[in-house]
């Protein structure tokens, strides 16, 4: 017998039946309706991206107009994505998501790669991230939450990197163990809490973009701004010798601007994991992607142009620390921006750290009862919940606060989910682009399967998707390299373990 067969056999053997794949869940509690799917999207993409990358993407675009270009940019690959996540989403309405779409359309290899960097980084790096993002900012209210307050001080382990636990730090991990926690206790807790500060932080980022256009108004900066839009200033290089001047570096500052404007527009696909908990999902998920990514793109793009409106693209380019928002809100109330803002971005970041906690779970679940992962997460608890999984998955996240990069000429520290959120930018966008290339491939594969819902526009939607984020990659690939292939080797580094897993006793 042909090798290859064997290998296709085996695959074959391997990898969940399509019934399987396609069939309802059971197992868990179905508390999910529209608005509350809704709310897990538009929370999970708040939050505090938006009032931030504003500011290094208009050092690298350098216009006004090519501003808004690269964030128009990020809504048409973003809400194309989602439409075209429909589909799958209909048809395979699973508690995994993405996992299971990547099972299905290509291999249990691939579906392994995607949740091991999931859980190695995605998820746990941005929960991280974002809970850290909290802390920094409750300091405003709380002053003895500070980042050099420690109750560790750093100790040196390797050349550049260290291991501290400051009082931010401990506040972060405070965070995620309460999320954690509440989570475990069932869906009705985790949902209540991402209903109320979804809710609440889009009515302040709507209560922002209302006070920026019609208070801020500024007729100097609306004339410098929209009078001159589309001619490059003050702009910094992409990389020596090539800048947004001409036209070959704007296409590349212009790629190299979406790590910044689709990592703030990213996890709209966490819903996707939760479907064995949402009601009618064959419906719901598809119309809460489209629902849900619609909103905040419209948000987002709005906030730049009350950016725009309020502050000239010099004050942007040099906001403090990048506070985009904070900059806006203290030009229209001096001295009270700051603490404005902030209680803002405290709401913003909770609930997003919240809609993380509660999806990435899901996600683990499928591959422990695929045998590629622990075998308790893939149990759930009397609350119906996967409880070990939000365990593991917050304990990792907590750990990942602790590690330090450190600077020797400058004395500075940093933080080491940073390097390996933007190690992973790439690769989350390698596996949308492979995602999206399943439909084509269960198009052809699977052509008999119940389709609820079509890809909107397929072929040409998701093609244009595949395109314009494939461009992207290609670009990132070749101006980014420190920051993009080391996050190909973390997802390879997937693959000797996907092969130890299978190879562990099935009751292990």
């Amino acid at each position: 017998m042909p090798a290859t067969r064997v290998y296709r056999m085996a695959a074959e053997a391997a990898r969940p039946s399509a019934r399987d794949a396609t069939t309802l869940d059971t197992e868990f509690n179905r508390g999910l309706g529209l608005f509350d799917s809704t709310m897990v999207v538009v929370g999970s993409m708040i939050g505090s991206g938006i009032f931030i990358v504003s500011a290094e993407m208009s050092r690298q675009l350098g216009s006004p107009g090519w501003l808004l270009v690269a964030w128009l940019l990020t809504g048409v690959l973003t809400i194309a994505a989602a439409l075209s996540y429909g589909e799958l989403a209909a048809m395979m309405p699973r508690a995994g998501g993405q996992y299971v779409y990547l099972r299905e359309a290509f291999s249990p290899l691939w579906g392994f790669l995607y949740g091991w960097t999931l859980f190695l980084v995605i998820q746990t790096g941005t929960i991280a991230a974002v809970s850290v993002g909290f802390a920094r900012y409750l300091a405003l209210f709380v002053p003895g939450i500070a980042e050099d307050r420690y109750l560790l001080a750093p100790v040196h382990l390797l050349p550049g990197y260290a291991i501290s636990l400051s009082t931010t730090q401990l506040v972060a991990m405070l965070v995620i163990a309460v999320l954690t926690w509440t989570n475990t206790r069932g869906l009705d807790y985790g949902k209540f809490i991402q209903n109320v500060f979804t809710t609440s932080k889009t009515g302040a980022l709507l209560a922002l973009i209302g006070v920026g256009l019609l208070f801020g108004w500024n007729q100097e900066a609306v004339s410098a701004n929209f009078a001159d839009f589309w001619t490059p200033r003050g702009f910094s290089p992409i990389v020596p010798g090539l800048t947004a001047a001409s036209g070959f570096g704007l296409i590349v500052a212009i790629c190299v601007s979406q790590t910044g404007s689709l990592f703030s527009a990213d996890a709209w696909n966490n819903i996707t994991f939760t479907a064995g908990e949402v009601k009618n999902p064959r419906r719901n998920i598809p119309l809460s992607l489209a629902l849900g990514t619609l909103i905040v793109i419209t948000l987002y793009l709005l906030a730049n142009v009350a950016y725009l409106a309020t502050l000239p693209l010099h004050a942007i380019q040099t906001a403090s620390a990048d506070r985009v928002a904070t900059e806006t809100l203290e030009a229209i109330f001096p001295g009270l921006g700051v603490s404005l803002m902030a209680a803002g971005i405290v709401i913003s970041t909770f609930g997003c750290a919240n809609g993380l906690v509660l999806a990435g779970a899901r996600a683990y679940y499928a591959m422990a009862r695929d045998g590629v992962f622990f075998k308790p997460a893939g149990r759930l608890n009397h609350a119906k919940v996967p409880a070990w999984g939000l365990w593991l998955q917050g304990l990792w996240a907590a750990f990942l606060v602790l590690p330090r990069t450190y600077d020797a000429a400058s004395g500075a520290y940093g933080n080491v989910y940073n390097d390996l959120l933007d190690y992973i930018v790439s690769a989350a966008l390698l596996f949308y682009i492979l995602t999206i290339l399943g439909i084509f491939r269960l198009r052809v594969t699977r052509p008999d399967a119940e389709r609820p819902y079509r890809a909107f526009g397929y072929p040409v939607v998701p093609a244009l998707y595949i395109a314009g984020a494939a461009a992207i990659l290609v670009v990132l690939f070749l101006y980014r390299t420190s920051t993009t292939w080391p996050g190909l080797i973390i997802v390879l580094m997937g693959v000797p373990v996907y092969f130890l897993w299978r190879r562990r006793p099935a009751d292990a």
